[in-house]
């Protein structure tokens, strides 16, 4: 018995020491885990994008805004020219805190009775309320005025998600996490599945051009998507009570470009695997990192410059700033620009990759 136990477990050793994808796996997992737990998830959140409408231009006012930006949670953007410029660039996902130093700051300074200036909440968002709150109450320097011995300095308020309710924030991007979760499972196995079953050999003696092999693999997964889509959106709404503020043409749109994406990346991860487990294994790789860093759960300024520029690459991090911004900001699809042509890039670049891969395969 003990022969026949130390054959297969040898015989098991060699196989995993064989396949080295799945060896890799077996060091990469852990260690992406450490890296994405330890180092890219920060609860104190720095760096956050703001501007500033000064309307009293004093020194003052500009020895208060002197004083925020030194606490380091945030970053000051240029000045906006107003509330409405300040607004349109919150809405648009530019800057998530805005200040407003009004004009009368001075007699408010000197008096007891008012807060002198205001801070405007980007609340669909995580986190972003409770840091800007915490920002309110810290204590400023002597140089920007004796505030702490009136009342508070700043009245928080909160846009777009007023009464602070976590479903809001995290149900929009919720789309974007089980889209991301489904599609990508969905098409990482689509070319190891035609090769185990033997139907590549048929689709390779077709005259089908391998793009429109891969565009036709994708076309039933972006109306499977937007069903899906549909689905969460109304559950959301019904049941947690979630705002639709935008059009819901934009964000068809915004969830089809999406889609496509994600089921292109799906179609790389098949050409480089060379069976159904592998696929599983690689796309659970991408999951992860799209999940933790793509503003989800924690602000996306708030994450170190390293994790931000791998979160750039990912299809999630840009689909979640859409629909935050169509969702609940009520921003237009052209407002949105930015992040829709990062995807239409990666959709492009992505597909062309799994094209030249799947070329590779036929020679």
């Amino acid at each position: 018995m003990l022969l026949r136990l130390f054959a297969i477990t040898t015989k098991e050793v060699r196989q995993l020491a064989r396949d080295r994808l799945t060896f890799g796996m077996i060091i990469g997992i852990p260690l992406m885990q450490i890296l994405l737990f330890g180092y890219a998830i920060n609860f104190d959140v720095r760096d956050l994008n703001a501007a500033v409408v000064d309307e009293a231009k004093t020194n003052h006012s500009r020895a208060l805004v002197a004083d925020l930006q030194a606490t380091g949670v945030i970053v000051l953007r240029p000045p906006s020219t107003g509330l409405p410029d300040l607004r349109r660039r919150m809405e648009s996902g530019e800057i998530s805190v805005g200040i407003v130093i009004p004009h009368d700051f001075e007699r408010r300074r000197l008096g007891n009775d008012r807060a002198v200036a205001q801070i405007l909440v980007n609340g669909s968002e995580p986190m972003i309320d409770a840091v800007a709150r915490g920002l309110a109450a810290v204590p400023l320097p002597a140089r920007a005025g004796d505030y702490r011995s009136r009342a508070p300095v700043f009245e928080v308020r909160t846009e777009y998600n007023p009464e602070r309710r976590t479903a809001v924030q995290i149900v929009p991007a919720l789309i974007g996490v089980i889209l991301n979760m489904t599609m990508v499972i969905f098409t990482a196995a689509a070319i190891v599945r035609e090769r185990e079953r033997g139907n590549l050999e048929l689709l390779i003696a077709t005259p089908i051009r391998s793009w429109e092999l891969m565009a036709g693999k994708l076309i039933p997964y972006v109306l499977i998507g937007l069903i899906q889509t549909t689905l969460i959106l109304t559950v959301g709404a019904r049941i947690f009570d979630v705002p639709i503020n935008g059009s819901l043409l934009d964000l068809y749109l915004a969830a089809a470009l999406f889609i496509a994406a994600t089921l292109t990346l799906g179609l790389v991860i098949s050409t480089f695997a060379r069976t159904q487990f592998q696929a599983f294994q690689m796309s659970f790789l991408t999951l992860l990192p799209s999940i933790l860093l793509s503003g989800f759960m924690f602000p996306f300024d708030g994450m170190p410059p390293l994790a931000q520029w791998i979160a750039q690459i990912l299809p999630l991090t840009h689909f979640v700033e859409m629909i935050r911004g169509i969702l609940l900001r009520g921003a237009p699809l052209a407002a949105m620009q930015v992040p829709a042509m990062k995807l239409g890039a990666f959709l492009v670049i992505a597909l062309a990759i799994a094209t030249l891969r799947f070329h590779k395969r036929l020679d």
